[in-house]
């Protein structure tokens, strides 16, 4: 990586602002997953230990610049205290008197949460005034936020701009897994591509065509290719306007000598509900007033072999709607796959990231993300805002 990090730049007595993403779910008030802000741990623990300030800044929800009493930070900021064993201050602004007067306050070492940033509409604007705010509290900018930076905000990208950007310790393993994979992968390499549309993976699936010697489709978007293999698909999930690219798709991967694979059976449904009459069907028999909703067991038996060869595995999107337990079933044999592969498993965050959690195989995965749409940009082979505005080395 080629943008300076943390070992770069001797912090101690300096004040660093630390764009962190500690966007948590919680439920009456209290922090209900803790995994984005066991994540930064490792930065703020160092930059403590260094002897820096240091002045969190995250983003919780989605306030749209105006103050939503639920979506105050208190909550993430008793956490935090309670995992680092150590007090954190919090402010009740983002910024101006209140947050001046905290920051005059500490010494070395300690930390400050300021409020969630998208109370303030000049953050998802990049408002020069806010970033000169934030630019002012401090000598240094730490992001450690990648879940954040597809976005070119205030506190991602504008105070990038106005002080010494480094990268975080979740941010450098992040750019270096995902850059890694990409640049310079061990083979077989194999993509597993699910989720409900093919839109939103048109530039993905396009990039990584490219790049695997796999490329395994499963989830929602994968009738629309089924249906252009030209067989029938009953109710299932169709983008009509995609036929003809996932055709060209197909034809692609023939060219490059890519391993396309889509299913050859599923689990079809009466209904779209978890009480629905289901059954198994090769891929060329789905009843016309049924949908299918997840893949078959040949299709699981199949894509768990591939895993099971490849040496690299990037596994972004789900292949059924695995949040009914009638159809988790093709999810959770492929991330049980990837979890008992010696190949090097990388999750794409999102869906993914919340299957591998919910089916108890998240601690055998070698990375997962922690920002999805952030990974799905990088794997399009896109340049993230948020990464190119750090300063390079």
């Amino acid at each position: 990586m080629n943008k300076k990090t943390l070992h770069d730049i001797n912090v101690k007595g300096k004040k660093a602002f630390c764009r962190v993403d500690l966007n948590v779910p919680m439920e009456n008030g209290e922090v209900t997953d803790d995994t984005r802000i066991n994540a930064v741990l490792p930065t703020i623990n160092y930059l403590s230990e260094q002897g820096a300030i240091i002045i969190l800044a995250t983003h919780l929800g989605r306030p749209k610049g105006e103050v939503v009493e639920e979506l105050r930070l208190d909550p993430v900021a008793k956490r935090l205290s309670d995992l680092l064993g150590k007090e954190v201050l919090k402010t009740d602004t983002v910024y101006g008197k209140e947050v001046n007067e905290a920051i005059s306050q500490l010494s070395e070492g300690d930390i400050l949460v300021i409020e969630n940033v998208r109370f303030e509409p000049g953050e998802e604007k990049n408002d020069p005034a806010l970033v000169q705010a934030f630019a002012d509290m401090a000598d240094v900018f730490v992001n450690d936020a990648f879940g954040t930076t597809h976005r070119a905000h205030a506190s991602t990208t504008g105070i990038a701009d106005k002080l010494p950007a480094i990268a975080g310790f979740l941010m450098e393993k992040e750019i270096n897994v995902l850059g890694k994979a990409l640049e310079n992968p061990e083979r077989p390499f194999t993509a597993i591509i699910g989720g409900a549309k093919v839109k939103d993976k048109i530039n993905v699936i396009d990039n990584l065509l490219e790049k695997v010697d796999n490329l395994i489709i499963g989830g929602g978007l994968a009738y629309t290719f089924i249906k252009a293999q030209g067989h029938e698909i009953g109710k299932s999930l169709l983008e009509e306007d995609k036929i003809d690219l996932a055709k060209e798709f197909m034809q692609k991967a023939e060219e490059k000598g890519v391993n396309m694979v889509l299913p050859t059976d599923a689990v079809v449904a009466d209904d779209f509900s978890e009480t629905a009459d289901t059954k198994i069907v090769p891929i060329n028999e789905i009843p016309a007033d049924w949908e299918a909703l997840d893949i078959g067991p040949k299709t699981r038996a199949t894509y768990s072999q591939i895993v099971a060869e490849s040496k690299l595995v990037i596994w972004n999107g789900p292949m059924g709607v695995f949040e009914m337990n009638a159809f988790a079933g093709g999810t959770k044999a492929v991330a049980e796959a990837l979890a008992k592969t010696n190949g090097y498993t990388v999750i794409g965050g999102g869906d993914s990231a919340a299957a591998v959690e919910k089916f108890g195989f998240a601690e055998q995965m070698d990375h997962v993300s922690t920002g999805g749409g952030a990974s799905l940009e990088f794997m399009e082979g896109k340049e993230l805002p948020g990464v190119q505005a750090l300063s390079d080395k």
